[in-house]
Protein backbone atom coordinates (compact mmCIF):
# COMPACT_ATOMS: atom_id res chain seq x y z
CA UNK A 1 0.00 0.00 0.00
CA UNK A 2 1.48 3.59 -1.04
CA UNK A 3 0.41 6.98 1.20
CA UNK A 4 1.57 10.00 1.09
CA UNK A 5 1.94 11.54 4.26
CA UNK A 6 2.30 15.32 2.76
CA UNK A 7 1.19 15.64 -0.89
CA UNK A 8 1.91 19.02 -2.46
CA UNK A 9 -1.76 20.87 -3.30
CA UNK A 10 -2.47 21.24 -6.98
CA UNK A 11 -3.42 24.62 -7.70
CA UNK A 12 -6.94 24.90 -9.11
CA UNK A 13 -7.49 27.61 -12.00
CA UNK A 14 -10.54 26.54 -13.38
CA UNK A 15 -12.87 23.75 -13.64
CA UNK A 16 -11.35 22.71 -17.13
CA UNK A 17 -8.07 22.06 -15.74
CA UNK A 18 -9.46 19.91 -13.15
CA UNK A 19 -11.53 17.65 -15.30
CA UNK A 20 -8.39 17.23 -17.26
CA UNK A 21 -6.12 16.34 -14.13
CA UNK A 22 -8.74 13.71 -13.12
CA UNK A 23 -9.38 12.53 -16.97
CA UNK A 24 -5.41 11.69 -17.02
CA UNK A 25 -5.37 10.27 -13.88
CA UNK A 26 -8.16 7.88 -14.92
CA UNK A 27 -6.47 7.05 -18.00
CA UNK A 28 -3.54 5.86 -16.13
CA UNK A 29 -1.29 8.92 -16.68
CA UNK A 30 0.40 11.05 -13.62
CA UNK A 31 -0.43 14.31 -13.26
CA UNK A 32 2.25 16.64 -14.14
CA UNK A 33 2.90 18.15 -10.64
CA UNK A 34 2.74 14.59 -8.14
CA UNK A 35 5.87 13.35 -8.25
CA UNK A 36 6.23 8.94 -8.67
CA UNK A 37 5.90 7.39 -5.26
CA UNK A 38 8.25 5.42 -3.97
CA UNK A 39 7.76 0.97 -4.69
CA UNK A 40 7.24 -0.42 -1.29
CA UNK A 41 5.98 -3.34 -2.62
CA UNK A 42 8.86 -5.88 -1.54
CA UNK A 43 7.77 -4.67 2.82
CA UNK A 44 4.14 -4.77 1.70
CA UNK A 45 4.48 -9.17 0.76
CA UNK A 46 6.77 -10.05 3.60
CA UNK A 47 5.79 -12.77 6.21
CA UNK A 48 7.29 -12.87 9.80
CA UNK A 49 9.11 -16.35 10.59
CA UNK A 50 7.98 -16.97 14.42
CA UNK A 51 10.13 -19.04 16.89
CA UNK A 52 10.68 -19.03 20.35
CA UNK A 53 12.26 -16.10 21.83
CA UNK A 54 15.55 -16.07 22.85
CA UNK A 55 16.87 -15.22 26.72
CA UNK A 56 16.68 -16.80 30.15
CA UNK A 57 13.55 -14.96 31.00
CA UNK A 58 11.60 -15.30 28.02
CA UNK A 59 8.63 -17.24 28.50
CA UNK A 60 8.53 -20.32 26.48
CA UNK A 61 4.65 -19.53 25.06
CA UNK A 62 6.06 -16.48 23.76
CA UNK A 63 7.14 -16.08 20.30
CA UNK A 64 9.72 -13.78 18.34
CA UNK A 65 10.46 -13.05 14.81
CA UNK A 66 11.47 -9.32 13.19
CA UNK A 67 9.87 -7.52 9.63
CA UNK A 68 11.91 -5.67 7.63
CA UNK A 69 10.58 -1.72 6.85
CA UNK A 70 12.77 1.32 5.06
CA UNK A 71 15.12 3.32 7.05
CA UNK A 72 13.35 6.12 4.96
CA UNK A 73 10.19 5.94 4.01
CA UNK A 74 10.90 8.44 0.89
CA UNK A 75 14.03 6.51 -0.62
CA UNK A 76 13.51 3.24 0.82
CA UNK A 77 16.55 1.87 -1.73
CA UNK A 78 19.01 3.49 0.99
CA UNK A 79 18.53 1.54 3.47
CA UNK A 80 16.32 -0.86 5.92
CA UNK A 81 16.01 -2.15 9.42
CA UNK A 82 14.42 -4.58 11.33
CA UNK A 83 11.65 -4.20 13.38
CA UNK A 84 11.77 -6.88 16.59
CA UNK A 85 7.77 -8.40 17.43
CA UNK A 86 6.51 -10.36 20.35
CA UNK A 87 3.18 -12.35 20.15
CA UNK A 88 1.45 -14.66 22.38
CA UNK A 89 -1.00 -16.79 20.03
CA UNK A 90 -4.70 -16.84 20.30
CA UNK A 91 -6.00 -19.58 22.35
CA UNK A 92 -9.67 -19.50 21.32
CA UNK A 93 -10.78 -18.67 17.52
CA UNK A 94 -8.51 -16.24 16.10
CA UNK A 95 -10.06 -12.85 14.74
CA UNK A 96 -6.81 -11.78 13.85
CA UNK A 97 -4.37 -9.50 15.94
CA UNK A 98 -4.05 -7.15 18.23
CA UNK A 99 -0.71 -4.57 18.31
CA UNK A 100 0.27 -3.36 21.73
CA UNK A 101 2.48 -0.11 22.24
CA UNK A 102 3.47 0.06 25.55
CA UNK A 103 4.60 3.94 25.53
CA UNK A 104 7.10 6.09 26.47
CA UNK A 105 8.14 6.97 24.10
CA UNK A 106 11.30 4.83 23.69
CA UNK A 107 9.55 1.57 25.75
CA UNK A 108 10.89 -1.87 24.20
CA UNK A 109 7.57 -3.94 23.49
CA UNK A 110 9.41 -7.43 23.64
CA UNK A 111 10.78 -6.95 26.81
CA UNK A 112 7.94 -5.80 28.42
CA UNK A 113 5.10 -8.36 27.05
CA UNK A 114 7.51 -11.23 27.99
CA UNK A 115 8.01 -9.71 31.61
CA UNK A 116 4.29 -8.34 32.21
CA UNK A 117 1.90 -10.13 29.44
CA UNK A 118 -0.45 -11.73 31.97
CA UNK A 119 -2.48 -8.84 31.80
CA UNK A 120 -3.31 -9.09 28.56
CA UNK A 121 -4.13 -12.73 28.57
CA UNK A 122 -7.64 -12.17 28.14
CA UNK A 123 -7.24 -10.83 24.50
CA UNK A 124 -5.67 -13.81 23.60
CA UNK A 125 -9.38 -14.85 24.06
CA UNK A 126 -10.08 -13.38 20.54
CA UNK A 127 -6.13 -12.28 19.24
CA UNK A 128 -3.21 -13.60 18.66
CA UNK A 129 -1.39 -10.65 21.11
CA UNK A 130 1.69 -8.80 19.84
CA UNK A 131 3.93 -6.15 20.35
CA UNK A 132 7.10 -4.58 18.84
CA UNK A 133 10.26 -2.68 19.76
CA UNK A 134 9.35 0.40 17.78
CA UNK A 135 12.82 1.96 15.81
CA UNK A 136 15.71 2.78 17.39
CA UNK A 137 14.31 1.40 20.65
CA UNK A 138 15.08 -2.04 22.09
CA UNK A 139 16.52 -4.57 19.99
CA UNK A 140 15.57 -2.51 16.52
CA UNK A 141 18.29 -0.47 15.79
CA UNK A 142 18.98 1.35 19.08
CA UNK A 143 20.03 5.05 19.84
CA UNK A 144 22.44 5.59 22.15
CA UNK A 145 24.55 9.04 23.10
CA UNK A 146 27.34 6.76 24.25
CA UNK A 147 29.23 7.92 27.34
CA UNK A 148 26.64 10.82 27.53
CA UNK A 149 24.17 8.61 27.67
CA UNK A 150 24.09 8.44 31.45
CA UNK A 151 22.47 12.14 30.89
CA UNK A 152 21.27 12.18 27.23
CA UNK A 153 19.50 15.50 28.53
CA UNK A 154 22.36 17.49 28.73
CA UNK A 155 21.39 18.46 32.15
CA UNK A 156 23.23 17.52 35.14
CA UNK A 157 21.86 15.47 38.18
CA UNK A 158 20.36 18.03 40.46
CA UNK A 159 19.67 20.52 37.25
CA UNK A 160 21.94 23.35 38.68
CA UNK A 161 23.01 24.39 35.67
CA UNK A 162 19.67 26.10 34.69
CA UNK A 163 20.95 28.97 36.39
CA UNK A 164 24.10 29.33 33.99
CA UNK A 165 22.70 29.07 30.61
CA UNK A 166 25.32 30.19 28.18
CA UNK A 167 27.70 26.65 29.49
CA UNK A 168 24.52 24.73 29.93
CA UNK A 169 23.44 25.54 25.51
CA UNK A 170 27.08 24.77 25.02
CA UNK A 171 26.83 21.43 26.97
CA UNK A 172 23.16 20.98 25.01
CA UNK A 173 24.80 20.82 21.61
CA UNK A 174 27.60 19.02 22.33
CA UNK A 175 25.39 15.91 23.78
CA UNK A 176 22.96 16.65 20.50
CA UNK A 177 26.43 15.80 18.43
CA UNK A 178 27.41 12.62 20.52
CA UNK A 179 23.79 11.29 20.11
CA UNK A 180 23.75 11.92 16.50
CA UNK A 181 27.54 10.01 16.55
CA UNK A 182 26.24 6.92 18.75
CA UNK A 183 23.08 6.46 17.00
CA UNK A 184 24.10 6.61 13.44
CA UNK A 185 21.43 6.80 10.37
CA UNK A 186 18.40 5.56 12.33
CA UNK A 187 18.07 8.90 14.37
CA UNK A 188 17.32 10.96 11.43
CA UNK A 189 14.32 9.25 10.78
CA UNK A 190 13.54 7.84 14.20
CA UNK A 191 10.15 10.05 14.46
CA UNK A 192 6.45 9.19 15.27
CA UNK A 193 5.46 9.59 11.36
CA UNK A 194 7.90 7.14 10.89
CA UNK A 195 7.20 4.42 13.45
CA UNK A 196 3.47 4.60 12.37
CA UNK A 197 4.64 3.65 8.54
CA UNK A 198 6.20 0.67 10.25
CA UNK A 199 2.64 -0.19 11.65
CA UNK A 200 0.91 -0.49 8.60
CA UNK A 201 3.38 -2.89 6.87
CA UNK A 202 3.50 -4.86 10.43
CA UNK A 203 -0.35 -5.34 10.27
CA UNK A 204 -0.57 -6.67 6.22
CA UNK A 205 3.11 -8.54 7.45
CA UNK A 206 -0.03 -10.33 9.88
CA UNK A 207 -2.33 -10.23 7.57
CA UNK A 208 -4.63 -8.41 9.31
CA UNK A 209 -6.74 -6.22 6.34
CA UNK A 210 -7.18 -3.61 9.56
CA UNK A 211 -4.77 -2.79 12.10
CA UNK A 212 -6.58 -3.62 16.16
CA UNK A 213 -4.56 -1.73 18.10
CA UNK A 214 -4.05 -0.94 22.16
CA UNK A 215 -1.74 1.83 22.95
CA UNK A 216 -0.84 3.64 26.43
CA UNK A 217 0.68 6.80 27.03
CA UNK A 218 2.90 7.86 24.35
CA UNK A 219 1.47 5.21 22.22
CA UNK A 220 -1.56 7.08 21.84
CA UNK A 221 0.12 9.36 19.73
CA UNK A 222 1.49 6.86 17.94
CA UNK A 223 -1.81 5.74 17.50
CA UNK A 224 -4.07 8.96 16.46
CA UNK A 225 -0.53 9.55 13.61
CA UNK A 226 -1.71 6.16 12.19
CA UNK A 227 -5.05 7.15 12.18
CA UNK A 228 -4.11 10.07 10.33
CA UNK A 229 -2.06 8.48 7.63
CA UNK A 230 -3.90 5.49 7.19
CA UNK A 231 -8.16 6.16 8.49
CA UNK A 232 -9.33 3.61 6.21
CA UNK A 233 -6.97 0.72 7.75
CA UNK A 234 -8.00 1.64 11.44
CA UNK A 235 -9.87 -1.54 13.08
CA UNK A 236 -10.79 -1.20 16.65
CA UNK A 237 -8.47 1.15 18.92
CA UNK A 238 -8.15 1.80 22.16
CA UNK A 239 -6.09 4.57 23.52
CA UNK A 240 -5.07 4.85 27.44
CA UNK A 241 -3.66 8.07 28.98
CA UNK A 242 -4.29 10.12 25.96
CA UNK A 243 -1.05 12.24 24.84
CA UNK A 244 -1.52 15.58 23.49
CA UNK A 245 -0.93 16.51 19.87
CA UNK A 246 -0.81 20.29 19.91
CA UNK A 247 1.01 21.07 23.03
CA UNK A 248 4.67 22.40 22.58
CA UNK A 249 7.35 20.85 25.10
CA UNK A 250 7.83 23.59 26.99
CA UNK A 251 4.26 23.48 27.78
CA UNK A 252 4.10 19.99 28.52
CA UNK A 253 6.61 20.60 31.18
CA UNK A 254 4.01 22.66 32.81
CA UNK A 255 1.41 20.09 32.29
CA UNK A 256 3.76 17.35 33.80
CA UNK A 257 4.55 19.41 36.62
CA UNK A 258 0.66 20.04 37.44
CA UNK A 259 -0.38 16.46 36.84
CA UNK A 260 2.18 14.95 38.81
CA UNK A 261 1.60 17.70 41.69
CA UNK A 262 -1.77 16.51 42.21
CA UNK A 263 -0.73 12.84 42.19
CA UNK A 264 1.33 13.68 45.22
CA UNK A 265 -1.24 15.53 46.63
CA UNK A 266 -3.51 12.20 46.31
CA UNK A 267 -0.72 10.43 48.03
CA UNK A 268 -0.62 12.75 50.74
CA UNK A 269 -3.71 12.50 51.58
CA UNK A 270 -3.48 8.91 51.54
CA UNK A 271 -0.66 8.79 53.43
CA UNK A 272 -1.02 10.87 56.49
CA UNK A 273 -4.28 8.83 57.36
CA UNK A 274 -1.85 6.04 57.91
CA UNK A 275 -0.04 6.30 61.47
CA UNK A 276 3.59 5.67 59.66
CA UNK A 277 3.63 7.86 57.28
CA UNK A 278 6.87 9.89 57.75
CA UNK A 279 5.48 13.37 57.11
CA UNK A 280 2.51 12.80 59.75
CA UNK A 281 -1.11 13.12 60.67
CA UNK A 282 -1.43 17.06 59.42
CA UNK A 283 -1.74 17.23 55.83
CA UNK A 284 -0.94 20.49 55.29
CA UNK A 285 2.14 20.22 57.01
CA UNK A 286 3.17 17.09 55.46
CA UNK A 287 3.15 19.23 51.95
CA UNK A 288 5.13 21.58 53.42
CA UNK A 289 7.78 18.83 55.05
CA UNK A 290 7.59 17.54 51.06
CA UNK A 291 8.91 20.49 50.04
CA UNK A 292 11.70 21.02 52.54
CA UNK A 293 13.44 17.72 51.97
CA UNK A 294 13.87 18.20 48.66
CA UNK A 295 15.33 21.31 49.49
CA UNK A 296 17.78 20.39 51.93
CA UNK A 297 18.41 17.19 50.04
CA UNK A 298 19.58 20.05 47.03
CA UNK A 299 21.81 21.90 49.63
CA UNK A 300 23.58 18.60 51.58
CA UNK A 301 23.35 15.58 49.23
CA UNK A 302 23.47 12.33 51.39
CA UNK A 303 25.66 9.19 50.16
CA UNK A 304 24.16 6.47 48.35
CA UNK A 305 26.04 3.44 49.88
CA UNK A 306 26.50 2.17 46.36
CA UNK A 307 28.91 5.20 45.29
CA UNK A 308 27.94 8.73 44.17
CA UNK A 309 24.95 11.28 46.12
CA UNK A 310 21.27 11.62 45.91
CA UNK A 311 20.25 14.96 45.48
CA UNK A 312 16.82 16.25 46.63
CA UNK A 313 16.07 16.16 42.49
CA UNK A 314 17.20 12.86 42.27
CA UNK A 315 14.37 12.73 45.22
CA UNK A 316 11.55 14.74 42.97
CA UNK A 317 12.77 12.09 39.78
CA UNK A 318 12.04 9.12 42.09
CA UNK A 319 8.81 9.88 43.80
CA UNK A 320 7.67 10.97 40.06
CA UNK A 321 8.10 6.93 38.97
CA UNK A 322 6.34 5.45 42.22
CA UNK A 323 2.92 8.23 41.77
CA UNK A 324 2.54 6.03 38.68
CA UNK A 325 0.55 3.47 40.13
CA UNK A 326 -1.54 3.68 42.98
CA UNK A 327 -0.47 0.45 43.93
CA UNK A 328 3.42 1.61 44.43
CA UNK A 329 2.01 3.64 47.33
CA UNK A 330 2.89 1.45 50.31
CA UNK A 331 6.48 1.18 48.70
CA UNK A 332 6.72 4.72 48.70
CA UNK A 333 5.87 5.64 52.10
CA UNK A 334 7.77 3.60 53.23
CA UNK A 335 10.96 4.29 51.12
CA UNK A 336 10.58 7.95 52.62
CA UNK A 337 9.93 6.46 56.04
CA UNK A 338 13.96 4.62 55.58
CA UNK A 339 15.00 8.19 54.06
CA UNK A 340 13.86 10.47 56.86
CA UNK A 341 14.37 8.11 59.27
CA UNK A 342 17.31 6.81 58.86
CA UNK A 343 18.76 8.36 56.18
CA UNK A 344 18.66 5.10 53.81
CA UNK A 345 18.45 5.62 50.36
CA UNK A 346 18.07 2.55 49.28
CA UNK A 347 14.25 2.22 48.80
CA UNK A 348 14.03 5.55 46.85
CA UNK A 349 16.98 4.60 44.92
CA UNK A 350 15.23 1.44 43.38
CA UNK A 351 12.10 3.50 42.59
CA UNK A 352 14.82 5.82 40.72
CA UNK A 353 16.14 2.93 38.36
CA UNK A 354 12.74 1.82 37.42
CA UNK A 355 12.32 4.62 35.60
CA UNK A 356 13.37 7.39 33.10
CA UNK A 357 12.99 10.64 35.10
CA UNK A 358 16.92 10.03 36.54
CA UNK A 359 19.71 9.37 34.11
CA UNK A 360 20.49 5.74 33.52
CA UNK A 361 24.71 5.28 33.16
CA UNK A 362 25.74 2.82 30.64
CA UNK A 363 29.04 1.48 31.23
CA UNK A 364 32.33 2.04 29.14
CA UNK A 365 32.14 -1.20 27.47
CA UNK A 366 28.77 -1.01 26.31
CA UNK A 367 29.32 2.74 25.05
CA UNK A 368 32.09 1.56 23.28
CA UNK A 369 31.17 -1.30 21.65
CA UNK A 370 27.57 0.98 21.02
CA UNK A 371 30.57 3.40 19.20
CA UNK A 372 31.77 0.46 17.21
CA UNK A 373 28.05 -0.13 15.59
CA UNK A 374 26.88 3.06 14.90
CA UNK A 375 29.83 5.82 13.84
CA UNK A 376 28.10 5.62 10.50
CA UNK A 377 29.22 2.36 9.74
CA UNK A 378 26.31 -0.09 10.73
CA UNK A 379 24.10 0.12 7.70
CA UNK A 380 22.62 -3.62 7.76
CA UNK A 381 19.97 -2.91 10.42
CA UNK A 382 20.03 -6.14 11.60
CA UNK A 383 18.27 -7.19 15.03
CA UNK A 384 20.55 -6.50 18.03
CA UNK A 385 20.82 -8.89 20.65
CA UNK A 386 19.42 -8.19 23.62
CA UNK A 387 22.74 -7.82 26.17
CA UNK A 388 24.00 -5.68 23.62
CA UNK A 389 21.35 -2.68 23.64
CA UNK A 390 22.74 0.31 24.99
CA UNK A 391 21.84 0.76 28.57
CA UNK A 392 20.98 3.94 27.96
CA UNK A 393 18.71 3.78 25.06
CA UNK A 394 15.40 4.19 27.24
CA UNK A 395 16.27 7.80 27.83
CA UNK A 396 17.92 8.35 24.15
CA UNK A 397 14.98 6.89 22.40
CA UNK A 398 12.90 9.15 24.81
CA UNK A 399 14.60 12.30 23.77
CA UNK A 400 15.52 11.63 20.22
CA UNK A 401 11.28 10.67 19.70
CA UNK A 402 10.07 13.51 21.11
CA UNK A 403 11.96 16.04 19.05
CA UNK A 404 11.75 14.85 16.47
CA UNK A 405 8.06 15.35 16.71
CA UNK A 406 8.36 18.31 17.86
CA UNK A 407 9.21 21.41 15.28
CA UNK A 408 9.86 24.09 18.12
CA UNK A 409 13.50 25.18 18.05
CA UNK A 410 13.67 28.50 20.21
CA UNK A 411 17.62 29.68 19.54
CA UNK A 412 19.82 30.31 22.68
CA UNK A 413 18.64 33.98 23.33
CA UNK A 414 14.90 33.02 23.27
CA UNK A 415 16.10 30.04 25.58
CA UNK A 416 18.04 32.10 28.11
CA UNK A 417 15.10 34.73 28.45
CA UNK A 418 12.42 31.19 29.46
CA UNK A 419 15.26 30.30 32.13
CA UNK A 420 14.71 34.12 33.64
CA UNK A 421 10.51 34.39 33.20
CA UNK A 422 9.65 30.90 33.15
CA UNK A 423 10.72 29.35 36.78
CA UNK A 424 7.67 30.80 38.64
CA UNK A 425 5.53 29.56 36.71
CA UNK A 426 6.87 26.13 36.89
CA UNK A 427 7.10 26.95 40.51
CA UNK A 428 3.67 27.72 40.81
CA UNK A 429 2.46 24.38 38.86
CA UNK A 430 4.18 22.45 41.83
CA UNK A 431 6.63 23.71 43.94
CA UNK A 432 8.18 19.78 44.31
CA UNK A 433 8.23 19.27 40.57
CA UNK A 434 8.48 22.43 39.17
CA UNK A 435 11.97 22.99 38.92
CA UNK A 436 12.56 19.11 37.80
CA UNK A 437 10.51 20.11 34.72
CA UNK A 438 11.71 23.11 33.57
CA UNK A 439 14.35 21.34 31.82
CA UNK A 440 11.96 19.96 28.92
CA UNK A 441 12.59 23.70 28.05
CA UNK A 442 15.92 22.31 27.03
CA UNK A 443 15.56 18.95 25.71
CA UNK A 444 15.70 19.58 21.59
CA UNK A 445 18.42 22.25 21.52
CA UNK A 446 21.27 21.45 19.44
CA UNK A 447 18.90 18.95 17.54
CA UNK A 448 17.43 18.98 14.24
CA UNK A 449 14.07 20.43 14.13
CA UNK A 450 10.99 17.90 14.14
CA UNK A 451 7.81 17.54 12.01
CA UNK A 452 4.82 19.80 11.87
CA UNK A 453 3.05 16.42 10.56
CA UNK A 454 1.36 15.96 14.03
CA UNK A 455 0.34 19.78 15.26
CA UNK A 456 -0.98 20.08 11.17
CA UNK A 457 -2.05 16.92 9.75
CA UNK A 458 -2.99 14.59 13.07
CA UNK A 459 -6.91 16.05 13.38
CA UNK A 460 -10.49 15.52 12.06
CA UNK A 461 -9.92 12.00 11.22
CA UNK A 462 -12.42 9.59 9.13
CA UNK A 463 -11.66 6.13 10.70
CA UNK A 464 -13.80 3.99 12.83
CA UNK A 465 -14.93 4.72 15.93
CA UNK A 466 -11.82 4.85 18.62
CA UNK A 467 -11.97 4.40 22.15
CA UNK A 468 -10.30 6.90 24.56
CA UNK A 469 -9.82 6.81 28.22
CA UNK A 470 -8.38 9.16 30.86
CA UNK A 471 -7.30 9.24 33.96
CA UNK A 472 -8.70 11.83 36.31
CA UNK A 473 -5.61 11.30 38.77
CA UNK A 474 -2.90 10.25 35.75
CA UNK A 475 0.62 12.45 36.70
CA UNK A 476 1.79 11.82 33.55
CA UNK A 477 -0.95 12.34 30.89
CA UNK A 478 -3.54 14.70 32.43
CA UNK A 479 -7.08 14.31 31.52
CA UNK A 480 -7.70 17.61 30.10
CA UNK A 481 -5.35 16.32 26.79
CA UNK A 482 -7.91 13.25 26.35
CA UNK A 483 -11.05 15.45 26.01
CA UNK A 484 -8.75 18.17 24.08
CA UNK A 485 -7.50 15.08 21.64
CA UNK A 486 -11.00 13.62 21.10
CA UNK A 487 -12.26 17.37 20.18
CA UNK A 488 -9.43 17.36 17.92
CA UNK A 489 -9.66 13.60 16.54
CA UNK A 490 -13.31 14.40 15.97
CA UNK A 491 -16.63 12.04 15.88
CA UNK A 492 -14.58 8.84 15.71
CA UNK A 493 -13.68 9.32 19.56
CA UNK A 494 -15.31 8.33 22.60
CA UNK A 495 -14.45 9.12 25.69
CA UNK A 496 -14.47 7.25 28.80
CA UNK A 497 -13.16 9.18 31.90
CA UNK A 498 -11.49 7.27 34.57
CA UNK A 499 -12.10 8.36 38.29
CA UNK A 500 -9.17 6.88 39.52
CA UNK A 501 -5.07 7.31 40.10
CA UNK A 502 -2.28 6.71 38.40
CA UNK A 503 -0.93 6.89 34.55
CA UNK A 504 -3.13 4.99 32.32
CA UNK A 505 -6.27 2.67 33.67
CA UNK A 506 -6.23 -0.79 32.10
CA UNK A 507 -3.84 -1.89 34.67
CA UNK A 508 -5.49 -0.20 37.40
CA UNK A 509 -8.95 -0.03 36.87
CA UNK A 510 -11.38 -3.53 36.41
CA UNK A 511 -14.03 -1.19 34.89
CA UNK A 512 -11.60 0.65 32.74
CA UNK A 513 -10.04 -3.08 31.90
CA UNK A 514 -12.99 -3.98 31.17
CA UNK A 515 -14.32 -1.75 29.02
CA UNK A 516 -11.10 -1.88 26.64
CA UNK A 517 -11.78 -6.01 26.28
CA UNK A 518 -14.80 -6.11 25.27
CA UNK A 519 -14.53 -3.07 22.70
CA UNK A 520 -11.13 -4.99 21.12
CA UNK A 521 -13.05 -7.92 21.65
CA UNK A 522 -16.51 -7.82 20.82
CA UNK A 523 -16.92 -4.33 19.22
CA UNK A 524 -19.17 -2.85 22.27
CA UNK A 525 -17.93 0.59 23.38
CA UNK A 526 -19.15 2.71 26.08
CA UNK A 527 -21.51 5.52 25.87
CA UNK A 528 -19.16 8.73 24.82
CA UNK A 529 -18.61 10.69 28.26
CA UNK A 530 -19.21 7.48 30.31
CA UNK A 531 -17.29 6.89 33.59
CA UNK A 532 -15.31 4.47 35.69
CA UNK A 533 -15.41 4.88 39.09
CA UNK A 534 -12.60 5.35 41.46
CA UNK A 535 -11.39 2.61 43.57
CA UNK A 536 -13.57 1.06 45.84
CA UNK A 537 -16.54 2.18 44.28
CA UNK A 538 -19.11 0.15 42.08
CA UNK A 539 -16.89 -0.70 38.87
CA UNK A 540 -19.74 -0.74 36.36
CA UNK A 541 -19.53 2.32 34.54
CA UNK A 542 -21.75 5.21 35.00
CA UNK A 543 -23.05 8.08 33.61
CA UNK A 544 -20.37 10.86 33.29
CA UNK A 545 -22.39 14.14 34.91
CA UNK A 546 -19.16 16.68 35.20
CA UNK A 547 -18.80 19.43 32.70
CA UNK A 548 -15.64 18.40 31.11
Amino acid sequence: MLVKLSPRPAVRRCAGAGALTLALLGAGLPAADRPPQPDLSRFYRQKPTWTGCKGPDMPKDLQCAKVTVPLDYARPRAGTLDIALARYRATGTSQGSVLLNFGGPGGPGVSELASDGRKFMDLTNGYDVVTFDPRGVGRSSPVSCGEGGDDASGTTDDHTDLGHPQALLRQLKRTAEECARYSGPVLAHIGTVDASRDLDVIRQALGDKKLNYLGFSYGTRLGAVYAAQFPHKVGRFALDGVDTLTEPLAEQGVAGAEGQQTALDDFLDWCTTDIACPFGRDRRAAGDQVVRLVNWLDEKPVPTGVGGTFSGQDLVGAIGQALYSKQLWPSLERALASLVQDGDTRGVLDFAAGGTSLPVRSGTATATATATSYAGIRTDGGLVEPQDVPADNLLAALMAINCADDPDRPGAARITENLKNLPARYEQASPVFGRYRLSELLMCYGRPRGTDFIRDRVKAVDTAKMLLVGTRGDPATPYRWTVETAARLGPSAVVLDNKGDGHTGYDSSPCVHRKIDDFLLYGTLPPNGSSCPADGEDWSATANTDDG
